[in-house]
């Protein structure tokens, strides 16, 4: 009969076992962080204060940058804290809840991401109804219902994992607890509740990557009909950076999530684990500011 024991937290899996390694990656992560922190706050703030900026684009980039803003801070803090005091340990309640914000932030980013191809075809292919069909109204919406399906992925997630029994080893095979890490330490023999969860969680992906592909698709039909080429440029320009991050993100997603979790990660596991949860949120405020003239208008009337 298995002794089903009552497990008080787990031992997240260092970058290195060697001191040194351990203080360069809290420095690195540390500096990340702190960067990341900075451009989104800054993106955020211009928004709020700017009137130039108060269109749908900026509405939905704004949101964006709250997702990002919350997302890494639900993973870096602990794994620079970890590093630096040489303990690799969180809590129950505390995997619990980093689990729940993962998913919640990223499953709204992914909707939000959606709500801004959309934004974006409506520009380019409807420009004459664009004040109706993208009015304050209907993007409040598109963004409260990004909250909420951020919301129902995370409770849906983190209630379905941590149904499972967790018996044996408490050693989570990544830098933070995720959900695949989660099932392949379990003593559970069958995962009903997060296979169905996993299930409406892919589902929601694909309908939210068929969205956005529809959307482009529409779109470069429609760039590439313009006569004039400076018309193509301003088109392509507002296009091209949100292309860049909705591939980095969903497909680093789609690869740490799918993939088989080893027995024994290697250093490029863990690499590819921060390519979706680290490395989005720091690229999508450099991404955003330094090709886009209004906000670099907006930064110079700031300072």
């Amino acid at each position: 009969m298995i002794n089903h024991t009552v497990v008080n937290g787990f031992f997240l899996m260092e970058f290195s076992g060697i001191r040194k390694l351990q203080v360069l990656h809290a420095f690195l992560f540390l500096l990340i962080y702190l960067a990341t922190l900075m451009g989104n706050i800054l993106i955020v703030v211009l928004v709020t204060l700017d009137q130039c900026l108060h269109t749908p684009m900026y509405f939905f980039l704004k949101n964006l940058s709250l997702f990002d803003l919350c997302l890494i801070s639900v993973i870096v803090p602990k794994s620079i804290l970890n590093s630096l005091s040489n303990r690799s340990t969180i809590s129950f309640l505390g995997c619990f809840f980093q689990v729940f914000l993962v998913i919640f932030f990223a499953g709204s980013e992914v909707f939000i991401l959606t709500a801004m191809s959309y934004d974006r075809y409506v520009a380019i292919c409807h420009p004459l109804h664009y004040g109706i069909m993208m009015s304050r109204g209907v993007c409040v919406r598109m963004a409260a219902a990004s909250w909420c399906f951020g919301g129902f992925f995370g409770s849906l997630y983190s209630s379905g994992t941590f149904s499972l029994s967790f018996c044996g080893s408490r050693n989570v095979p990544q830098f933070f607890c995720d959900v695949p890490s989660l099932l392949k330490i379990s003593c559970s023999k069958t995962h009903i509740t997060i296979d169905v969860s996993v299930a409406i969680g892919i589902f929601y992906g694909f309908s939210c990557l068929l969205a956005i592909v529809f959307s482009y698709v529409y779109i470069f039909n429609t760039v590439l009909s313009i006569p004039s080429v400076p018309g193509r440029s301003k088109a392509f320009s507002t296009c091209l950076p949100h292309l860049i991050v909705v591939t980095t993100f969903l497909l680093t997603g789609a690869i740490a999530y799918l993939k088989p979790v080893p027995e024994s990660p290697t250093l490029l596991d863990l690499l590819l684990s921060v390519l979706y949860s680290v490395l989005p949120p720091t690229l999508n405020p450099i991404i955003y500011s330094l090709r886009n003239k209004e906000i670099k208008a907006s930064l110079s009337k700031c300072l």
